[in-house]
């Protein structure tokens, strides 16, 4: 059974954000794995500068580099990451697992994510060009990696 490592910047506030990742949480556990890391989002005042942008991204992305799991391959969640379908994104954690017992994805704070820690995916993957706010990211990941096992195991889930 693969390990999927989710590591996110911040807290999940609303109860519908938490039920929802609690229930694919829940739904993962019979394809993988699962567990879930967040680290502290770093505060900073409205209208910020770049020099206090760059800041925060560099305290974030070392807090995120600590928790990566040895030898996983990372996907990181980024504007410009590619677009899959349901069934490629399938394929890809498919083709993953071949090669690694372990998959760590990336969710960054409201600035995204520094360049070093984009510099360590293997994979970068993108929503699309809407800006999700970060929390709504996870439940939306999740969702997608659950139908992705779902796929890869023909599954009614996925129509």
């Amino acid at each position: 059974m693969i390990n999927v490592t989710l590591i996110a910047v911040g807290k999940l506030k609303e109860k519908y954000l938490r039920d929802a990742v609690a229930e694919y949480f829940k739904r993962l556990g019979a394809f993988c794995k699962i567990n879930i890391i967040e680290v502290d989002e770093e505060k900073i005042g409205d209208n910020p500068s770049k020099a206090q942008i760059d800041n925060v991204l560099e305290k974030e992305g070392q807090r995120i580099i600590k928790k990566i799991p040895k030898s996983s391959s990372v996907i990181t969640l980024c504007i410009e990451g590619k677009e899959y379908s349901s069934p490629d994104f399938s394929h890809l954690l498919d083709n993953i697992s071949m090669t690694s017992s372990s998959i760590c994805f990336i969710i960054g704070g409201s600035f995204g994510l520094s360049n070093e820690v984009k510099g360590l995916s293997n994979y970068r993957l993108s929503f699309g060009k809407m800006t999700l706010p970060h929390q709504l990211a996870r439940v939306v990941l999740l969702e997608q990696v659950y139908r992705a096992f779902s796929i890869s195991n023909n599954s009614k889930y996925h129509k």
